[in-house]
């Protein structure tokens, strides 16, 4: 086992997997977090907490997915490589790592022209497959991505990764995930 998490243990005994969606409020309520957790309880077997979806302004995923998990809900934290260079990511993998969560969903992120703040500059520092990457360095190879050495307590977390099976250019589809597999993803959600 990678985590330990729920999910890696429902994906690996081969039984059919089911998780949901849990979008973060575009304030600081908790209640609302905690509340859409609990109706997602006993339904799903991780639940996916997205990052700033659309390029809006919300809850970070991190926040929102220890929200979830003190509800008894495993969360997939979503990690958007719009938003952060990999300074910030990998500070936001150890943190998230540290406090409990397990699951990590890589992706490159909408861009921002699509969301509340078109004027915002993308950071787009790597894309997923290279986020795929690194992650899976620090976690299997205990190295940041410079090539210094995480001397304990690296990141032990099950990797996924998006994809849009009818998304222009359909042929290019199976590479890119055939891409995202080889760079570390356990698992590939469609969206």
């Amino acid at each position: 086992m990678i985590s330990g998490s729920n999910l890696e243990q429902v994906l690996t005994s081969g039984q059919f997997t089911v998780t949901g969606e849990l979008g973060p409020p575009q304030n600081g309520n908790f209640d609302i977090v905690r509340d859409k957790a609990r109706i997602l309880k006993g339904h799903v077997d991780a639940v996916n907490i997205t990052d700033c979806q659309t390029a809006i302004v919300r809850m970070s995923s991190l926040t929102a997915g220890l929200i979830a998990l003190a509800e008894g809900v495993e969360p997939v934290m979503q990690m958007t490589c719009r938003d952060r260079n990999r300074i910030g990511i990998q500070s936001d993998i150890l943190g998230a790592s540290a406090l409990g969560i397990k699951n990590l969903l890589c992706l490159t992120g909408d861009h921002q022209k699509f969301g509340n703040h078109p004027q915002a500059k993308g950071v787009f520092d790597m894309d997923s497959i290279q986020l795929l990457g690194m992650v899976k360095a620090m976690r299997d190879d205990k190295k940041f991505q410079c090539g210094d050495e995480i001397k304990s307590h690296e990141p032990r977390l099950l990797l996924g990764a998006a994809a849009n099976p009818f998304a222009d250019p359909f042929e290019y589809r199976p590479i890119r995930v055939a891409k995202k597999v080889d760079a570390g993803a356990s698992f590939i959600q469609t969206q």
